[in-house]
């Protein structure tokens, strides 16, 4: 039996064991708030597979509520990519940038999203454009500054012999500037992609009529807890999905740099 092979199998029996261990203590406790795996998985089926083989047997809370999260947590974070990165390139290649908006950065960064949504919430309504924004201002930060710190990091070596052959600027961005800070900008996405995942359920906990956050809220009124936890369980599977394939791209992003992959790969 191969290492890799063995790891997988120690991972995932050691998750096995939780399940059962879960399964075990909530029937012995016969908590309705702690219902037990397999209650929980019924109303997984109960609530999102009860549709038409025409919508491949996906219910309607799936389409209402799960895949409108999922759009709004991709857009947000895509947004704060796209911020964070351009901002971070821009003020990590000007010397004095950061000491004039350091501060104020700093203390943008101290404000805790969620304190935000009430005044989202009256500023751009209740819609997808308050959700999406209190994402990307949550999770803009640590792209943000990562970028920067590795656009600074860039070898000194490498910034006198582009000038020195008076490269281009577009061609000394995408082609050393963004290589060499890549490692440090994929340790903020990841950083920031989890962010993005909270922010998504607590912005719909507060004025939304639709999405994860909506329905776990719903359903605890309904006092339908399976059902709620059906949803705390989904969000977890989300975040680990989310992060494998990030991680795999941050892999195949960093082939070229074999220490780095190395460790992004035990950071894993």
């Amino acid at each position: 039996m191969s290492t890799k092979t063995r790891e997988f199998l120690n991972r995932w029996l050691v998750f096995a064991i939780a399940l059962v261990a879960w399964e075990l203590a909530a029937r012995l406790a016969g908590s309705t708030f702690f219902p037990p795996p397999t209650r929980i998985l019924q109303a997984m089926g109960e609530s999102w597979f009860n549709g038409p083989a025409s919508s491949l047997f996906l219910g309607e809370v799936v389409f209402q509520d799960v895949l409108t999260s999922i759009g709004r947590l991709a857009a947000g974070w895509a947004i704060a990519v796209v911020l964070g990165v351009g901002l971070g390139v821009l003020l990590g290649r000007t010397r004095t940038a950061m000491d004039y908006v350091g501060p104020l950065f700093a203390f943008m960064r101290a404000i805790p999203p969620p304190v935000l949504v009430p005044v989202f919430l009256v500023l751009l309504g209740i819609d997808n454009t308050m959700q999406i924004t209190v994402i990307v201002f949550g999770a803009v930060w640590p792209i943000l500054m990562n970028t920067v710190d590795g656009v600074r990091s860039v070898d000194q070596v490498k910034v006198d012999t582009a000038r020195s052959f008076r490269i281009p600027t577009p061609h000394w961005v995408l082609g050393v500037v963004l290589p060499a800070a890549t490692p440090k900008i994929f340790a903020g996405l990841r950083v920031s992609l989890s962010i993005a995942l909270v922010l998504m359920v607590v912005s719909e906990l507060v004025g939304a009529t639709n999405g994860i956050g909506y329905r776990l809220i719903f359903d605890q009124r309904q006092w339908d807890f399976p059902a709620m936890w059906a949803g705390i369980v989904l969000l977890g599977v989300l975040g680990y999905a989310l992060n494998t394939v990030l991680l795999a791209a941050e892999r195949r992003a960093l082939r070229w740099q074999p220490s780095q992959a190395t460790s992004a790969g035990v950071g894993g």
